[in-house]
């Protein structure tokens, strides 16, 4: 356990726990769990806060999974294939991450996040329902090769909002409701987090025991987000998405431009 006080672990265990609900709902718990981790831990070295944070996550997002595979009709074996993908993409990103600004992918990032909250706006549909029609196999291996390798490739590159991302781009190419497709998503994090936390655990830049205990409450805002999301519907999940996404392209626009 890092040199922490008890005043800081009962914030990181709060950040946790609200990370956990927003990343069972929608996506994007990094973008509260993860600077949270930043205050808590500023002499840490940033791949032990890295670390850590999948270590946290990684077992709210895996409890969020099994309450909507419980509930919902989600495709396991097809979420797993995107999320075989995106873990090889967030390698393949990740070793990108060195010869590419990123300065210069924020605002198309941000630009791409504006277009898709005005769909989500102007188009109230959006995810409120599954489409009757089969899914044809092109558009299966679209999104493996968009959702999974695409998005993947984000995350290792850039990261925040992946699982956003991976809930908009469900709905969008199975044309999933958006329940589902947080469901799917789940899944498919899980991939990518046991990767990632894999590496951080090989080079030891984790905080273990710090990680545990935010993790069971990590687990527990998983699990009540996931629920609530299951009980109120997909109108639910649109609002949750929408503050999300702002707060996304903010956050991308007080580090591009801050």
């Amino acid at each position: 356990m890092p040199d922490i006080s008890t005043t800081m672990i009962i914030v990181l265990c709060a950040a946790a726990a609200a990370a956990g609900w927003i990343d069972a709902v929608v996506g994007g718990g990094g973008l509260l769990l993860l600077p949270a981790l930043l205050l808590g831990l500023p002499n840490a070295q940033p791949a032990a806060v890295l670390g850590t944070n999948k270590a946290v996550a990684i077992v709210g997002t895996a409890g969020a999974a099994v309450t909507y595979a419980r509930k919902t009709a989600v495709d396991v074996k097809l979420a797993v294939r995107i999320g075989l993908a995106a873990l090889a993409g967030s390698m393949g990103g990740a070793a990108l991450a060195g010869g590419i600004s990123k300065d210069a992918m924020r605002p198309l990032i941000m630009g791409v996040l504006v277009v898709v909250a005005a769909v989500v706006i102007f188009k109230p549909g959006f995810g409120a329902a599954p489409s009757a029609s089969p899914v044809s196999r092109n558009r299966v291996l679209l999104t493996i090769a968009l959702a999974g390798l695409g998005i993947g490739c984000y995350d290792g590159l850039i990261g925040p909002g992946t699982g956003t991302f991976l809930v908009l781009a469900l709905t969008a190419l199975l044309h999933l409701d958006l329940v589902t497709a947080s469901a799917t998503a789940k899944i498919v994090n899980c991939c990518t987090n046991a990767g990632a936390l894999a590496m951080f655990a090989y080079q030891g830049m984790v905080f273990w025991q710090l990680a545990a205990l935010m993790a069971v409450f990590n687990l527990a805002g998983g699990m009540v987000g996931a629920r609530m999301a299951l009980k109120k519907g997909s109108g639910f999940v649109r609002g949750v998405l929408l503050t999300v996404v702002g707060a996304l392209v903010v956050k991308l626009g007080l580090e591009q431009w801050g």
